[in-house]
């Protein structure tokens, strides 16, 4: 009986030997398959946490510079997961870096995380009602991409740990990117020295992701300030030397400029000081230009221009003149075989399941906006999107557009722009209706789907030593091989940490009555009494 025993016991050890020895033979890409398998699977189950970080930075309304609450709340849950945190990178308070992991490659997840003037809105209701009235909002969706990275990290993170798997993660904020004030930044101050690829994230309505120039514009954002002297301005205004008249002069000016640049330029301005009041000659006055083409020297050209004009006009008026480069971006080009593996992972995860609710809320903000019937490229405009996104390669044509400071980052490490759909088509763009959607389950489900992408993509780039090998050989060979990064900040060029500071002292205090808590209310929806979707205003 004892030697049956022992025999059926050898025979036990024997075949799970095999069985392990079996695994052991599994392939790489079968590996790499199964464990992308599990975190799809894995991260489908964390609806719950996408909700709560995705409705939590929502409720914060935080402007660039101003991010406090935002990365506060970010790290900490990072920090929790096993990330170590380095905080105010490149001068910047509300910056950091979190890292996690040994060795090589380093991978840096991002993506923007302030908000907008004067778009506070109340989620999931299909007419303009804000939260705080005036108060700045995520009139932009900035609130989803940092939950959607994190969400992706740590998933992979316990595979990592788990397989023995070298490499490092990086994950870091795009602090005021709607002022383009970070990240030339920290490329400048070296934060990307060492980092291997950068998959960047930003909210969009489709699953999709672009390769080569994007067509779109960089721009230098610079103040004027000029000083005068004060007088009566009616009893002695001969005594007066006006900076406003000198703001006004360079505004006209440059106004007359236009017909002289080319098509694909944009300029645009706003008066920061225009003096105190009627009465007396206003003695300092400022205006702040972005400044935006196609090309660094189109731009470097007009930056140029934009000084001569303001000195020559202080000569004009009588005044001082002196300038501050605010932010900078350069023009977009993104990596062709990192887009294709993340389109790969598109193409098999494909877009979220809208239900009936989340299409009747988008149709009813496309009818109030009056949407366009179609998108530039030509698909219609009708509720969410239902079918992916094509992989598309360089812009053919561009007459310029927006800017972003990503692009700082594409031209010194191989990087890509990776949009998810947690908005909605048609939408005008910076305004308070790209709201409506960004605490509601069409925020959250996009928010899941882009997860699945990027936690997938980075398991095939932590296997898959081409697909950096070949990005680094795109960046060398076509990106880059004509076309060298040349940044607009001089070595003092600091940060312009004091932008937005008014506003968010003056408005932080109403806002804070309506931060989320999840430890009483299962969404913001339901802490904001909104039944989802509400599409008329309740008498």
């Amino acid at each position: 009986m004892f030697y049956k025993r022992m025999l059926s016991l050898i025979l036990l050890i024997a075949v799970a030997m095999q069985i392990e020895a079996q695994k052991n033979k599994t392939s790489p890409t079968t590996k790499v398959e199964i464990w992308k398998s599990e975190v799809i699977k894995s991260l489908e189950d964390k609806k719950k946490n996408a909700q709560e970080m995705v409705d939590m930075v929502f409720s914060f309304s935080e402007l660039g510079f101003q991010e406090t609450e935002t990365s506060a709340y970010l790290t900490s849950i990072l920090e929790k997961n096993g990330f170590t945190i380095e905080r105010g990178i490149a001068g910047i308070p509300t910056s950091w870096m979190a890292k996690w992991g040994n060795g090589k490659p380093i991978i840096a997840l991002g993506s923007d995380i302030d908000c907008i003037p004067k778009a506070s809105q109340k989620p999931g209701v299909a007419y303009k009602d804000p939260i705080v009235e005036d108060a700045p909002g995520h009139g932009e969706g900035h609130n989803s991409g940092l939950p959607l990275v994190i969400l992706s990290a740590i998933e992979v993170k316990k595979i990592m740990e788990r397989e023995h798997i070298s490499g490092t993660l990086v994950i870091w904020p795009g602090v005021a990117e709607e002022l383009v004030g970070s990240k030339a930044w920290y490329i400048r101050d070296g934060y990307f020295k060492n980092v291997d690829a950068c998959i960047f994230t930003h909210v969009g309505n489709n699953l999709s992701v672009t390769w080569g120039d994007a067509g779109d514009n960089g721009l230098v954002s610079v103040e004027f300030k000029f000083e005068g002297s004060s007088a009566h301005a009616a009893g002695a205004p001969w005594r007066g030397k006006s900076a406003l008249d000198a703001v006004e002069l360079m505004d006209v000016a440059w106004n007359f400029k236009r017909e002289h640049l080319k098509p694909t330029q944009r300029s645009h301005y706003v008066i920061t000081d225009g003096g105190d009041q009627p009465n007396v000659v206003p003695s300092k006055a400022a205006v702040w230009y972005y400044l935006r083409e196609r090309t660094y020297e189109d731009i470097k050209s007009m930056y140029d221009d934009a000084i001569l004009y303001a000195t020559s006009i202080a000569t004009m008026t009588g005044t001082k003149v002196n300038y501050q480069l605010l932010g900078t971006a350069w023009p977009g080009h993104f990596n062709k075989p990192i887009a294709e593996a993340v389109y790969k992972n598109i193409k098999t995860i494909g877009l979220p399941i809208w239900d009936s609710a989340d299409q009747q809320l988008a149709r009813a903000v496309q009818k109030l906006v009056n949407a366009p019937k179609k998108t530039q490229s030509g698909t219609p405009i009708n509720g969410l999107a239902t079918i992916l996104d094509t992989l598309k390669g360089p812009a053919q044509f561009s007459w310029g557009s927006g800017s972003d400071d990503i692009a700082d980052i594409a031209w010194n490490v191989p990087t890509v722009v990776f949009r998810y759909p947690s908005n909605i088509p048609g939408t005008p763009g910076h305004n308070w209706a790209d709201g409506i959607a960004m605490a509601t389950p069409i925020a959250h489900k996009g928010v899941v789907s882009g997860s699945k992408v990027v936690a997938a993509t980075l398991l095939d780039m932590l296997m898959d030593t081409t697909i950096i090998a070949n990005a680094w050989n795109y960046h060398k060979n076509v990106q880059t091989k004509e076309v060298k990064y040349t940044s607009f900040l001089e070595s003092n060029t600091k940060p312009a940490t004091h932008l937005n500071k008014k506003i968010m002292d003056q408005f932080r205090p109403a806002l804070k009555k309506y931060y989320y808590d999840p430890s009483k209310y299962s969404t913001y929806l339901e802490q904001l009494g909104i039944q989802y979707p509400q599409l008329k205003k309740k008498e």
